[in-house]
């Protein structure tokens, strides 16, 4: 799969809840295919339809089944106000650098005219010394030292939040050369609960391997 939408098959093995997957296949570029479009117009993953109502972002798919079932979220106003940050600043803020660096490091890599090389080369160590490499050790930095001071992104409970977090710490892991201790020991504590090995098992990994 290598998708956002380990996330929501992970948050429906959390809460027990019945789901029929549906699986759509990337094509040769990794885009999703043009049938996604039938489920929703942006054609993107990962999307839901519960009670005949169409829900895509995974962010407020998590939402949505943490408040229906009023599990999954904290309700102590400090923890909820952490739950609520870090369910969204994971696609908000984390995100993009990360993006970006994902496409200078395509730059580097790609096939082109050898007269042109050294010159798309340096712009993406540009666009990487002045942008997303600072940008991605700002933002993981400070997840970095959130994690010291808990166990789980809201608070002492696992939680949604945590669901979402973890496509962003996963991808800036990868690239850490061994740093971000705290990043590291929470991704084992999030990886070994028994609901995230079975969405494992159904979806596939969130990532590729390397």
């Amino acid at each position: 799969m290598y998708s956002r939408s380990l996330r929501v098959l992970w948050l429906l093995e959390e809460l027990g809840l019945d789901y029929e997957l549906v699986r759509y296949e990337r094509d040769g570029d990794f885009r999703a295919p043009p049938s996604l479009e039938k489920a929703h117009p942006l054609g993107r993953a990962p999307v839901v339809v519960v009670d005949g109502v169409v829900l895509a972002e995974s962010g407020a798919i998590l939402e949505h089944f943490a408040d229906r079932e009023q599990r999954l979220r904290p309700t102590s106003p400090e923890a909820l106000r952490e739950y609520r940050f870090f369910l969204h600043y994971a696609e908000g803020s984390a995100m993009p650098p990360l993006l970006v660096q994902l496409l200078v490091e395509r730059v580097r890599s790609a096939p082109m005219p050898v007269i042109v090389k050294p010159i798309a080369r340096r712009i993406a160590s540009e666009i990487e010394r002045n942008y997303s490499g600072p940008a991605v050790e700002r933002h993981f930095g400070f997840a970095e030292r959130s994690l010291s001071e808990r166990s789980y992104f809201a608070g002492a409970e696992f939680s949604a939040a945590d669901i979402q977090m973890f496509y962003p710490v996963e991808a800036a892991l990868r690239r850490s050369n061994g740093r971000w201790p705290q990043l590291r020991a929470w991704r084992a504590r999030v990886t070994a609960r028994d609901a995230y090995r079975r969405a494992e098992e159904k979806g596939g990994p969130a990532l590729p391997d390397r």
